[in-house]
């Protein structure tokens, strides 16, 4: 990387890092949050895919944002098998990197080989930590070896901090039960957006990939929650046709 492209990505860097906190407000939706977290990974880093899990009030791991489809289930294989970095990542509390998914086959052997099935030769895993409370995990993947340098590791690092001090310390939740119920309606806002996928992904006969891009633009343009927009298309689907509309002009 050159000098004036590093410049250009520390500008960009401190741009998202004011955009991840403006919307660290009373009411903000943790899956916006987190969903703007992942995209701004893979803009600002040379990763090619991202995933994030978070913990429900029982403490168990939740696929909450991915960028495809195919990570997404990576995600809940993790969970599914407790095996993988970001598991392990969440569990240990520390950055887990992976330069050559290959050689970490005897660690994980189910989650190396359906990464490298699809196309992933290295994984980065950050908790989601803030002292002593880890929330969650955010996971990288790279279609190349060693995808991620020092540099790119600490900057996902440092947004994802933005990210977890963002729900650990909304202003009005400062009770651990305050906090479970926050987390909660984030994996119940989850549910919510991937039905709206599906029925987008009916009346479009759309991919699930296409259909998340769509709905996430949509939110964007119109400045609207992406939990909003979603409702909006479920309950009942009146909205749906409006968000198709978008991609056909």
């Amino acid at each position: 990387m050159t000098l004036d492209e590093r410049l250009l990505r520390q500008a960009m860097l401190a741009q998202r890092l004011v955009a991840l906190a403006d919307t660290l407000v009373e009411d903000f939706d943790v899956v916006d949050v987190l969903d703007q977290l992942t995209s701004t990974c893979l803009e600002l880093l040379d990763a090619d895919a991202a995933g994030l899990l978070l913990k429900d009030p029982r403490e168990a791991l939740q696929s909450v944002a991915s960028s495809s489809e195919e990570v997404r289930l990576l995600e809940l294989l993790q969970v599914q098998t407790r095996e993988g970095p970001c598991f392990e990542s969440v569990q240990s509390g520390e950055i887990v990197v992976v330069d050559d998914i290959a050689e970490a086959r005897e660690r994980w052997p189910r989650f190396a080989d359906q990464a490298l099935a699809d196309g992933y030769a290295s994984v980065y895993a950050f908790p989601m930590r803030l002292r002593e409370a880890t929330v969650g995990g955010l996971n990288l993947f790279g279609t190349s070896k060693s995808a991620l340098d020092e540099e790119s590791r600490t900057i996902a690092k440092a947004l994802a901090d933005v990210a977890t001090i963002g729900i650990l310390q909304q202003r009005a939740l400062h009770r651990s039960s305050g906090l479970a119920e926050n987390l909660q309606r984030a994996l119940n806002t989850r549910i919510v957006v991937e039905q709206a996928k599906g029925v987008l992904a009916e009346r479009g006969q759309l991919s699930v990939d296409e259909t998340f891009e769509l709905l996430r633009s949509y939110a964007r343009n119109h400045n609207r929650k992406l939990s909003a927009v979603a409702h909006s298309i479920v309950y009942p689907p009146h909205l749906a046709d409006q968000v198709l509309a978008t991609r056909r002009r």
